[in-house]
């Protein structure tokens, strides 16, 4: 049982799973602090410790035990961090109304609709001048470093170097947020950074903007409009995109940016026609001499 003598046994980061897990644990008066709470999480941060312990029936100095077995300092730390669990957690904890699943085919449809519906309005959100502007930088780039962080950015960044490496332009994709600093560093004026973020927000890919836009390269986001990024780079192509409010859906929005992606190089690829064509032959050769097998296989992979 923890006791703040022995310290707390989880800590103070997700403190609605440290209630569950702790559940039954807790001394006795402590117990119907723990049982109020999880009863009364959203009141929580509207009380002060004179009303919660009144509520309980219990004495300040029980509900400030139970705020140290939960790994908090005290009473206030405990709401704050509550605060903030609930601030991301009540979509998940809260039922909502989900598309049942008709099999394997009716996940199908589900996934497509999202991505019809994310591409769609992604359509109608970008502007062809600033695609336009992306595709000279890239076509005419010395290098292209791609990068996004978390998950769904750096798979897009990852399939944007696998893109573009693909037309006979140096290009990398970096997802450490360290190494992203260094990269950008290194980055001139016929360079270009290319940025995927869904939220706009992260500090890394907004600190990796500033760094290379200062020693001249020309940054190009794929991002939210009026983000922190988009207000960084040298060029933006923006995009609102809606989410899903079903949780258990993959995001869609990836999609999009793959979109983007995909449109981006081809175009690159159709201002670089002959020596495109030169590098996917040599990768088409390389392959068949490397596994021998000369069937059908996708022209621009």
């Amino acid at each position: 049982m923890p006791t703040p003598d022995n310290g707390p046994a989880q800590g103070a980061v997700d403190l609605i799973s440290n209630l569950r897990q702790l559940n039954g644990t807790f001394a006795a008066r402590e117990q119907k602090v723990a049982d109020f709470v999880s009863a009364h999480l959203e009141e929580i941060s509207g009380m002060t410790i004179a009303e919660l312990a009144g509520a309980v029936g219990v004495s300040t100095p029980t509900v400030v035990r139970f705020c140290r077995s939960m790994g908090c300092d005290g009473f206030r730390e405990f709401k704050l961090r509550l605060a903030q669990n609930l601030a991301v957690s009540l979509q998940y904890l809260a039922p909502s109304h989900r598309d049942v699943s008709e099999g394997g085919a009716g996940a199908v449809d589900q996934v497509l609709g999202a991505l019809y519906a994310t591409v769609n309005v992604m359509r109608q959100q970008i502007v062809p001048e600033r695609m336009d502007a992306a595709v000279q930088a890239l076509t005419e780039a010395g290098q292209i470093v791609v990068a996004g962080v978390g998950g769904g950015s750096t798979m897009v960044a990852q399939e944007a170097a696998n893109r573009m490496f693909r037309l006979g332009i140096p290009a990398v994709a970096v997802s450490d947020s360290y190494l992203l600093q260094m990269r950008a560093a290194t980055l001139g004026t016929n360079d270009v950074l290319l940025l995927v973020s869904t939220s706009g927000a992260a500090d890394e890919v907004v600190s990796a903007a500033g760094i290379a836009g200062g020693y001249g390269a020309t940054v190009v986001a794929i991002t939210r409009p009026g983000s922190r990024l988009a207000q960084e780079a040298t060029i933006a192509i923006e995009a609102d995109l809606p989410e899903d409010p079903d949780i258990l859906k993959p995001t869609a929005s990836r999609y999009a940016h793959l979109v983007i992606v995909d449109a981006l190089a081809m175009s690159v690829a159709q201002a670089r026609s002959e020596a495109t064509t030169e590098n996917l032959r040599r990768i088409r050769a390389s392959l068949t001499a490397y596994h021998g097998r000369t069937g059908p296989q996708p022209l621009g992979d």
